[in-house]
């Protein structure tokens, strides 16, 4: 059973979505689009705005809410995108990737499922302080840098570090949604 939830008071959750046995999916710009497209269309059509994200080899790093600031609705996009991208991911990981890839993630289904991509946990942690949110979109933005994957938080390609950066100047792959406190 997870241990962190979305609490139906909060309204503004850190979130970590982990590849099951960590395989390095987002290593192509195909594999990221499909993230990229999915948020997009969640933040159109049901809601979700994405206020930071990072997307790494293995995982990916997010700051969300729901335009009514609610938590269920939050929680239901949160599991419709899991869902949608785990089955467009899982299709193209058996098209692109290594056979064994596809063989992990069918040992990895369940008695529930053929294959499973995202690892169960979602880890919602709900951000309350403007001191707080700056310590997750750090850690986001960081995360390529600590990483030894670029020397700086902007040079990551599927990340918001460089549209935050810029004052909301550069364009990026991601509809953001800006968070006043």
């Amino acid at each position: 059973m997870e241990r962190y939830r979305f609490h139906s008071d909060g309204a503004l959750f850190y979130v970590t979505f982990s590849v099951v046995d960590w395989l390095p999916i987002f290593v192509s710009e195909a594999a990221c689009k499909i993230v990229t497209d999915s948020l997009n269309f969640c933040h159109h059509q049901k809601g979700l705005r994405i206020n930071a994200y990072v997307i790494m080899p293995t995982h990916l790093h997010a700051i969300l809410f729901h335009a009514d600031f609610q938590a269920e609705p939050l929680e239901q996009v949160v599991t419709d995108f899991r869902k949608f991208t785990g089955h467009k991911l899982a299709d193209f990981c058996a098209q692109h990737m290594p056979a064994s890839f596809h063989t992990v993630l069918s040992e990895r289904a369940g008695s529930d499922r053929e294959r499973r991509l995202w690892q169960p946990t979602r880890h919602p942690v709900q951000i309350e302080t403007d001191t707080f949110w700056q310590v997750k979109l750090d850690y986001l933005h960081q995360n390529p840098v600590r990483k030894g994957l670029v020397r700086e938080a902007e040079h990551w390609r599927f990340s918001s570090a460089s549209y935050w950066a810029s004052g909301g100047e550069t364009d990026n792959d991601v509809l953001l949604s800006e968070i006043v406190w």
